[in-house]
């Protein structure tokens, strides 16, 4: 989960330092990344419960 998270956020701040934003990816991708890995998390817990 955190590598997932780390992942996006490393992206974001690339992509905002290539494209002279003002922090506007690193945070999207940021919560684009910890939605992606509660929704992991969340698909792997029930497949455990079944």
């Amino acid at each position: 989960m955190g590598i997932t998270i780390f992942l996006f956020s490393r992206l974001g701040k690339w992509l905002d330092s290539t494209y002279d934003q003002n922090k506007t990816f690193t945070f999207s991708l940021t919560l684009v990344g910890f939605l992606l890995a509660f929704y992991l998390v969340y698909t792997q817990v029930n497949k455990l419960n079944k």
